[in-house]
């Protein structure tokens, strides 16, 4: 699949956009390191979750570079540690964010309760469904090349349930910060450039999805 020169002429452009998206990203919240907020990603992050009385939720320190999440499982926002220590706009942003998704697993925010049902089945659709259709291609069976494809359709489902769930929690970041009255306009601004950039990796995430659908159904009408 990834040698046939219609793959990227269809998926080729979602690709180059994830790639924009993930240069963007870095650039962004390397940007925001150098505007000091005072207090750090996760003393931000406490005060959100404290106002939204979720003190008994507990922030981790994690390795990594921008390794950071919720885990609804554990109930445990976990920060890598540029952002759990950070005392800059880009850690504040990403802790922020993060905290949002405790707050929308809180009020059983609906997609989010969509989306973490999903995961399973996207986990799937990315690895079998792709090499089902590749062996239904490659040995002409027909039903295993539409089994691929159902699969794979997880994969989609996933993404495009989740790209409400990233930006919702991106807004919340913005208005929860903004609230706080503690930032300066230059802090919130590098926050929400972080944001934003972050954003654009979900929508490249779920265009690839889509397009890589679109492909699959095509190739199987040969």
């Amino acid at each position: 699949m990834i040698l046939d020169p219609m793959y990227f002429i269809i998926v080729g452009p979602a690709f180059l956009l994830a790639m924009v998206a993930s240069f963007w990203v870095r650039s962004a919240f390397h940007s925001g390191e150098s505007v000091p907020t005072g207090i750090s990603g996760a003393e931000a992050a406490r005060r959100i979750l404290d106002q939204a009385g979720l003190s008994q939720l507990d922030i981790e320190e994690i390795p990594g570079e921008l390794s950071d999440h919720y885990d609804p499982t554990a109930r445990v926002l976990r920060l890598s540690t540029a952002v759990y220590r950070g005392r800059n706009a880009s850690a504040v942003g990403v802790a922020a964010h993060e905290a949002g998704h405790a707050i929308q697993h809180a009020e059983k925010y609906a997609p989010l309760i969509v989306r973490n049902l999903a995961v399973p089945l996207a986990g799937l659709g990315s690895n079998a469904g792709i090499w089902m259709f590749i062996l239904g291609m490659i040995f002409a069976m027909k039903p295993l090349v539409l089994a691929g494809i159902v699969l794979f359709s997880g994969v989609v489902f996933f993404q495009v349930v989740n790209l409400p769930v990233e930006l919702n929690a991106s807004s919340r970041a913005r208005v929860l910060l903004t609230n706080m009255g503690v930032f300066s306009d230059e802090a919130l601004a590098k926050v929400s450039r972080v944001l934003t950039a972050a954003a654009m990796t979900y929508v490249a995430a779920t265009l690839q999805a889509i397009l890589t659908l679109v492909y699959l159904l095509m190739r199987s009408r040969e």
